[in-house]
């Protein structure tokens, strides 16, 4: 079924890529850099008007660990907005903890995609609601965009259109879609495949990567019909402030939080 066009107001979302408990972040999934105390950060965006907040372990997976629950526990004490926690999470015990330590919702993908039974688990135990699946995703030179796992380092055969139509089925209640080529490039986001999952889900699909200008967020709304746009660096390094963003958005006729 398609999603029906939706009154609700676009939502921005900072999202907080942890390594070392440290805030970080890369261009196409490398050469990653220090972007600041994730804790301070978090306090900052709520403060500025965020709508949600992601926290993503982006080495939890390979790592083979789990979640950092204290730091997760540390962010949730100083924000007052939904808070999105991904990373290591392959068990109802595991988002029990976040959820214990201030998540309200939690973000699967490696775990999910290797045994897509967790995500009908974590629906019925939580609500499809708290599930948020996240899929990163590159265009190849066939034309089609394929599934990553364990953070980009692993390319499946899977199409991503295939995949986000399956965890939907399996109870998934949003999907956070990141393209590959697009992440840190602050050259716009990915239209097209964003633009597909919109039109196709009858579930919320967050754009995340390659977000640079203000122009770029009113394209990912209004051309490909995004519910959401996540961003990282033009935030954490003070490119563009949230108020701004979202007066702009208003401008161009995009219902947003005020």
């Amino acid at each position: 079924m398609a999603k029906q066009i939706s009154m609700l107001t676009k939502r921005i979302i900072p999202c907080l890529d942890i390594k070392d408990g440290r805030t970080v972040k890369g261009i196409n999934f490398e050469n990653i850099r220090d972007a600041g105390d994730p804790v301070e950060l978090g306090a900052f965006y709520a403060a500025q008007g965020a709508d949600e907040l992601v926290f993503l372990d982006i080495t939890a997976t390979v790592e083979k660990r789990k979640t950092l629950s204290q730091l997760v526990n540390r962010i949730s004490h100083h924000i007052n907005i939904p808070f999105t926690v991904g990373g290591g999470i392959g068990s109802i015990e595991d988002v029990s903890v976040l959820l214990q330590n201030g998540a309200d919702k939690i973000s699967v993908n490696t775990a999910a995609f290797k045994n897509p039974a967790l995500i009908e688990e974590l629906a019925r135990e939580f609500g499809s609601q708290c599930v948020v699946l996240a899929i990163d995703t590159k265009l190849e030179s066939d034309g089609e965009w394929y599934v990553y796992l364990n953070g980009g380092r692993l390319k499946t055969e899977t199409r991503c259109i295939d995949w986000a139509k399956q965890a939907v089925n399996a109870g998934a209640g949003e999907i956070l879609l990141t393209s590959m080529n697009h992440d840190g490039t602050k050259q716009g986001f990915a239209l097209d495949i964003t633009g597909t999952l919109s039109g196709l889900l009858p579930i919320p699909v967050i754009a995340s990567g390659g977000g640079g200008t203000m122009e770029h967020f009113v394209d990912v709304f209004t051309i490909a019909g995004a519910d959401a746009a996540l961003a990282a660096s033009i935030f954490h390094f003070k490119e563009i402030a949230i108020p701004d963003l979202k007066e702009y958005l208003q401008n161009n006729g995009i219902r947003v939080r005020i």
